[in-house]
């Protein structure tokens, strides 16, 4: 179990970045305001995941203006699908192995 434990992916530990990829994954882009609503999160805070994740290279982020009002969107990197895709891999292992108690026991 320690080694399944190793794969995982520190960067996607919180749930902002955590549910931030996940919608990443299945969209070709997702904007801030977007992402603030299906998160519950708070502008500082999403921007603060946001940011640990483009420093990262997991996500890019395209700004732009709509009239005069800013407009973020988000994108996911190759690096971040692969690296995402690795940490689910993680977890679905992490999952099976909890299969494997005996008696309260873990088996290594």
């Amino acid at each position: 179990m320690k080694n399944v434990l190793q794969d995982l992916n520190k960067a996607f530990e919180s749930r902002i970045r955590l549910g931030l990829m996940s919608a990443l994954m299945v969209n070709d882009a997702v904007d801030f305001n977007t992402l603030k609503t299906l998160l519950e999160a708070t502008d500082g805070n999403l921007a603060s995941h946001a940011r640990a994740l483009e420093d990262l290279q997991y996500i890019e982020v395209e700004k732009s203006f709509v009239g005069r009002k800013p407009h973020t969107r988000y994108r996911i990197t190759a690096a971040g699908r692969n690296a995402f895709e690795q940490h689910l891999a993680a977890l679905e292992k992490l999952l099976q192995s909890t299969g494997n108690f005996t008696s309260g026991a873990i088996n290594d």
